[in-house]
């Protein structure tokens, strides 16, 4: 795939080359080969559709909850647009949303038309089609609890309207199939007043900006919770707040939390995860499990052990 004739005709933007780091919170990380911005949901449909099976296609959302490895990504990275980002309202309790509408935009239009239960959404630095495929939650809530239904096109370029019934979530995952791309999803909450809706959005926005580090980069919660436990607390008492390799760092404010304190690379983002997974399950027994997606290609072959880890 060195030549753009390898790829289908598209009417969107198709990038070789691109650069990813950008584009994510972690701020590193390679190339994708291609980076597709398409039109419209026919021009991602017969794209797909077209492009060789054996190409990786990968969704890229607002790149919160992702490392790219230094290697870059082999195939096809989509990420969709402004023609993706709208919400409209469908009933009092039913919003419809495009797949790259951010999480804020969904909580604040359901607020203006008086739609509750969605609130939660504010606090996930993702779009539609991010947190449906991830089943994303907090503050006690998550996606299951509201979608009816998620449009989506699969790696073959088929358009399918899969019910919540057909996502197969668990905590945190989906069954998703791999290489497909949510284009839209509808969402249901329940009637409330919008004084109390932007109330709870007040409340939960001060919450996160209070323990979390906001201002850093970073990719949001590292680890999922294990049933009976919270990830940051097994972190802290394994000894982990403020360890580091190389640029990386444990979040001082949110031990569940990794970030870039300026120069990391995606290797040392990822051996300080792996470091810290292993001092938990020495500490506790428990081995935690990744919430963030790693992705992509090493720059090197990955060492055994690290050098360089300090605290």
């Amino acid at each position: 795939m060195s030549a753009a004739e390898t790829l289908p005709a598209v009417r969107g933007k198709l990038t070789a080359r691109a650069p990813l780091a950008p584009l994510v919170w972690f701020k590193s990380g390679g190339p994708a080969d291609w980076l597709f911005e398409p039109k419209d949901a026919d021009d991602l449909a017969d794209f797909l559709r077209d492009l060789d099976p054996a190409v990786p296609v990968m969704a890229l959302g607002l790149g919160s909850n992702l490392i790219v490895r230094d290697g870059g990504f082999p195939g096809v990275v989509v990420r969709l647009g402004k023609a993706f980002a709208k919400v409209e309202t469908i009933d009092a309790t039913t919003l419809r949303c495009g797949g790259g509408a951010s999480g804020i935009l969904v909580s604040s239009t359901a607020r203006d038309a008086g739609i509750a239960g969605m609130e939660f959404l504010r606090s996930i630095p993702g779009t539609v089609g991010g947190f449906v495929r991830m089943n994303g939650g907090a503050y006690g809530g998550e996606v299951r609890d509201i979608l009816i239904d998620a449009d989506v096109v699969l790696r073959t370029g088929e358009r399918r309207t899969l019910p919540l019934a057909d996502l197969g979530y668990t905590y945190r995952h989906s069954e998703l199939p791999e290489g497909a791309v949510v284009i839209g999803a509808t969402f249901c909450g329940r009637p409330g007043e919008p004084a109390a809706i932007q109330a709870e959005m007040d409340r939960i926005s001060a919450s996160r900006e209070a323990s979390q580090p906001l201002r850093s980069k970073t990719g949001g919660s590292t680890f999922k919770n294990p049933d009976g436990h919270k990830a940051w607390a097994l972190v802290d008492e394994a000894g982990c707040r403020g360890l580091a390799v190389g640029g990386a760092q444990v979040s001082e404010k949110h031990t569940n939390f990794l970030i870039n304190t300026g120069d990391a690379t995606s290797a040392d983002i990822e051996a300080l995860g792996e470091e810290v997974r292993r001092r938990v399950k020495d500490k506790s027994g428990i081995e935690l499990q990744w919430e963030i997606q790693r992705v992509g290609m090493f720059a090197e072959a990955p060492k055994e052990e690290r050098v360089g880890v300090k605290k």
